[in-house]
């Protein structure tokens, strides 16, 4: 009987509240969108499986609440992840200066993880605050890939989500090779 995946991650959404994490989850998972926001309490989490370069690849993924007084309930949430989504709103200035604070809790929380930053709700222009060159240097600095991504719209978020399946995969294999080269 073949397997069912080749390979399982587990990738955590954060960000403040209100950035779009769900949406984002739900347009990836479901392919559905609503307008109407729900606060996140605690963690939830959506599965879906997808191929990358001939190898199944099924994906946990994990949405945060943004807010504060959940704060101490994600730290744990961190333990076994492969990839990290930071997302900001590129209507909300604020939303951005805060994504220092939450790679500084990755930081905390995780060794060594993949990381990509997520400007979200990249569908109105005229309310766009965040500008893509200051949010690109940004990312350059801190030296992870940038996506603008649009959940409403359905703007680059399949391929914000394969870049970080491919980012995991990749250490993945990296790690492996190093393991197969020592010698005991």
């Amino acid at each position: 009987m073949a397997r069912e995946y080749d390979h399982l991650f587990k990738l955590l959404i954060i960000g403040d509240s209100g950035v779009g994490k769900s949406s984002l989850l739900l347009r990836f998972s479901d392919n559905t969108f609503t307008g109407n926001y729900i606060t996140t309490i605690g963690v939830d989490f959506k599965i879906r499986t997808v191929d990358i370069d001939g190898e199944r690849v099924k994906l946990q993924i994990w949405d945060t609440a943004g807010q504060e007084r959940f704060r101490t309930i994600t730290s744990t949430y961190y333990r076994g992840t492969h990839g990290v989504i930071v997302v900001y709103d590129v209507s909300s200035g604020d939303t951005f200066a805060n994504v220092k604070r939450w790679l500084h809790e990755i930081d905390q929380n995780c060794e060594v993880v993949n990381r990509i930053l997520v400007g979200n709700k990249n569908d109105s222009l005229d309310r766009k605050v965040v500008l893509t060159e200051d949010a690109q240097r940004f990312a350059d600095q801190m030296a992870i890939q940038l996506f603008e991504t649009s959940a409403k719209e359905n703007i680059n978020v399949e391929e914000m989500f394969m870049a970080i399946t491919r980012q995991v995969l990749r250490t993945k294999k990296r790690e492996e090779g190093k393991t197969s080269n020592t010698k005991f």
